[in-house]
């Protein structure tokens, strides 16, 4: 499957099962597909970049992802770096590195 595809079948995805990130001001894009490794690479920013339960929507959606596109096997989410998305980028920083939700799963 070529790069566009998957890159287009992850941005359905994430836009149709994780609508509350657009809902609640936070953004997301899909920065890579590597078809050849079955990765992706997802940033997310806007008000998720502050938010207490995005480590939770990260989790979910490298759980997830690949379990719902053929062709992608490994997620990573990661902070983004648009202008606009760094509403507080050092708690950020901070969520990724947390544990505390690892085993939690969302409805998402």
């Amino acid at each position: 499957m070529s790069a566009q595809s998957l890159k287009q079948q992850t941005q359905n995805y994430l836009t149709n099962n994780v609508p509350q990130i657009q809902q609640h001001g936070g953004s997301f894009e899909v920065r890579d597909v590597d078809p050849e490794r079955g990765h992706a690479t997802v940033a997310i920013g806007g008000t998720c970049s502050g938010c207490g339960i995005a480590p939770m929507t990260m989790n979910a959606i490298e759980s997830r992802l690949p379990e719902s596109i053929d062709g992608i096997d490994t997620v990573e989410v990661v902070r983004s770096t648009q202008p606009d998305a760094a509403v507080m980028p050092s708690k950020t920083d901070e969520m990724e590195s947390m544990t505390e939700y690892e085993d939690y799963s969302p409805p998402l």
